[in-house]
């Protein structure tokens, strides 16, 4: 009896270890973060999709890795909150001087947990939720690890940068309540564009608990004595912040949450007061547990290592942070291409090329994927026109000497990437109707001599993408004077998307006329383009089909859309094996950090520039497809390789994910929280 006890007893304990086994490993990988200073970890926070505004919205940034500043979370124009520990009779607010420096355990789209100790046995954990687009809040609490008590300050504050001011403040410690006005001006870009936005808005900064003292100074400098002589200042100060003077016994700890509210000038306080009221009892578990669902589905990371394991689901965080729900003009939720900073061009809504980072995003979100693609057929004209940009309050349409500007033609493409991933017959429906209609039209408005292949056409230089500092455009001549291989090559990958779209769909006369579509303009891109001396492809002059326009040969231009043949299926083997050739060759396109987007030994080369040298991670992708689909798996790696290495190592020394990357060495620029970065998840996913 005692050894079938024994017996059954390991059973359950092996079970039980199996169990406990199963649950540690499942813990999602941003919820068992141990991401000190220089981890490859984006530190950008804005708030969840269904509790986000387009305007007013704050979002983030955590900084936590210089050496010479204290910890602080900044915003583009609306302050920086950070805070000061007294434990003895010196304040610490410097990293460098800390007994532990910062350690992230948790990071989610809108969610941040770190702890670190300002002085031996004094930790400090550190929580930061993005409740929604006009509030946020912090809990702080700090512990005493040693075996006497310990007198401790705590200064939590609010300052401008630039020396702007807060206006209009009201002080109440009693509360622990601040009231204060800010200011947000807007770009020109977003005022020409009739974009709302925010501009005066009232702030409620408050902590929990007694016994607070509520200052306002134009100090900024706290090395010397945080709040120490509070200036005596009217109706504006540089900085707005509290002071809590407590005691910590041996082994205990104490909780504070501080609340930073937004509201237009002309609202109640009581509102704001409500939500800080309901927000002081909500649990921060919910937040992380609403997160860990949302990332539930999404495939693992490719790769296994730490750095890249890190870049994945950074880029994820990102990706899902730029999204919106429906308002405006919209019925479906939307994107836009970087959220925190607000920035004009940025922020007014969607566009094609953009929207590429869906190929990724789709494994996150499918049916916010789906509802980003189902915006731009809502919004399409009765004839099939798209617009350039389309957001909740804008549709951006473009003319130009008599045509409308689209974006460039990525649009069926998308479409059926996406329904590959989500598999939704009732949207490849949909979007296959509107796919169409919008082939049609750009086909029948950007052949303007009729000879079959087409030319950028409205304001050009913008509907190409690569819209400043491109080579030709600038030392050559205009788009549209010129045949154009890239968007010939994607008229083709257009067609063959809608051929796939009808062939699921059982058109099969559809499809065989599109398939007919595409094989006649392949043929007509290689006999145009091809330069059978060079082994390359280039742009031609519109009138006579040559590579001169100006000076001969002027046309022949080592530019990355050489490649997109490759991408696009239209290259036999013999001209692939001559691409490939090109684009290893160390002295043009294969650099230390990926492809630029023009050779380096091209004149016009700047690894820093625009389109004329930098790595922009998205036309990399087309390169890497084309590459695996011509069979080419090992380039295809390598090159994923050195563009993840830059990004891991920008992420490292600055937390944010950029427009574009320098191909020689570790620089990102030049606007961040760019959600086109995202797609590096996709080329990770498809050379695993």
């Amino acid at each position: 009896m005692g050894t079938r006890f024994k017996y059954f007893s390991l059973i359950l304990i092996a079970t039980l270890y199996a169990a406990l086994s199963l649950s540690q490993t499942s813990i999602p990988y941003l919820s068992k973060l141990h991401a000190g200073q220089h981890a490859p970890i984006y530190t950008g926070y804005a708030a969840a999709i269904e509790r986000s505004t387009f305007t007013p919205d704050l979002g983030w940034r955590l900084q936590y890795d210089k050496d010479s500043q204290g910890i602080c979370f900044l915003t583009e124009q609306s302050g920086i909150m950070s805070w000061g520990i007294k434990a003895g009779n010196q304040w610490e607010d410097r990293v460098g001087t800390m007994y532990k420096k910062p350690v992230i355990t948790m990071s989610y789209p809108d969610m941040v947990l770190f702890y670190y100790y300002p002085k031996k046995n004094i930790r400090v954990e550190v929580s930061m939720v993005v409740h929604s687009s006009v509030a946020t809040f912090w809990q702080f609490k700090i512990s005493n690890e040693s075996d006497h008590d310990i007198s401790i300050s705590f200064a939590p504050y609010m300052c401008k940068k630039k020396g702007d001011k807060f206006k209009k403040i009201e002080l109440n410690s009693g509360a622990g309540e601040i009231y204060f006005e800010h200011s947000e001006v807007p770009d020109s870009w977003t005022v020409g564009h009739q974009v709302p936005y925010s501009d005066l808005l009232q702030n409620l900064f408050c902590i929990t608990g007694s016994h607070t003292l509520a200052i306002k100074s134009n100090r900024i400098n706290l090395a010397k004595e945080i709040f120490s002589e509070a200036e005596s200042i009217s109706d504006s100060a540089k900085l707005v912040g509290f002071r809590k003077d407590f005691s910590l016994m041996p082994y205990h700890s104490d909780s504070f949450r501080i609340f930073r509210v937004m509201k237009s000038v002309t609202e109640n306080r009581s509102s704001a007061e409500r939500l800080v009221d309901s927000l002081s009892r909500v649990k921060i578990l919910s937040y992380q547990k609403a997160n860990e669902k949302l990332f539930s589905r999404t495939p693992s990371s490719p790769f296994k290592d730490s750095e890249s394991s890190a870049l994945y689901w950074s880029a994820c965080n990102m990706m899902r942070q730029v999204f919106y729900p429906p308002e405006g003009n919209l019925k479906h939720n939307y994107y836009v291409f970087s959220r925190e900073p607000h920035w004009g061009w940025g922020h007014g809504g969607q566009v094609f090329h953009e929207s590429i980072s869906m190929l990724a995003y789709a494994y996150i979100d499918p049916v916010s994927a789906m509802n980003s693609q189902r915006v731009f057929a809502d919004r399409q004209h009765s004839g099939g026109y798209i617009n350039y940009r389309t957001g909740a309050y804008l549709d951006e349409v473009i003319e130009e000497k008599g045509q409308l500007t689209s974006s460039a033609p990525w649009y069926s493409w998308l479409n059926w990437e996406v329904y590959k991933i989500t598999l939704d017959k009732s949207f490849l429906r949909q979007m296959y109707q509107s796919s169409k209609k919008f082939y049609n039209y750009y086909t029948s408005h950007r052949d303007t001599d009729q000879d079959g292949l087409c030319e950028w056409g409205g304001e050009a230089v913008l509907e190409s993408v690569r819209d400043s500092r491109v080579a030709v455009w600038d030392q050559v001549g205009y788009p549209s004077e010129f045949e154009s291989l890239d968007l010939n090559c994607m008229l083709v990958m257009e067609a063959k998307s809608l051929e796939n779209m009808a062939k699921v769909l059982g058109l099969k006369n559809e499809a065989q006329f599109w398939s007919k579509d595409y094989r006649k303009r392949s043929k007509l891109i290689n006999k145009t383009f091809w330069d059978s001396e060079d082994h390359f492809y280039y742009n031609v002059n519109k009138k006579d089909h040559s590579f001169t326009y100006k000076k001969r040969n002027d046309l022949k231009r080592k530019e990355i859309i050489g490649f997109l043949p490759l991408w696009a299926g239209i290259a036999d083997r013999k001209q692939a094996k001559y691409l490939v050739k090109h684009l290893t060759d160390t002295a043009s396109f294969w650099r230390p950090y990926g492809v630029p987007s023009l050779a380096a030994n091209d004149p016009y080369y700047n690894p820093r520039g625009y389109w004329n040298g930098p790595v922009w991670i998205q036309w990399d992708y087309l390169i890497e497809r084309g590459l695996l689909d011509y069979g080419y798996k090992g380039v295809a790696k390598e090159m994923v390789q050195r563009v993840k290495k830059n990004m891991i190592e920008v992420l490292k020394s600055g937390h944010e994910l950029w427009e574009f990357y320098d191909p020689d060495s570790i620089w990102g620029g030049y606007h961040r929280t760019y959600i086109w970065a995202g797609i590096i998840n996709r080329m990770m996913m498809d050379i695993k």
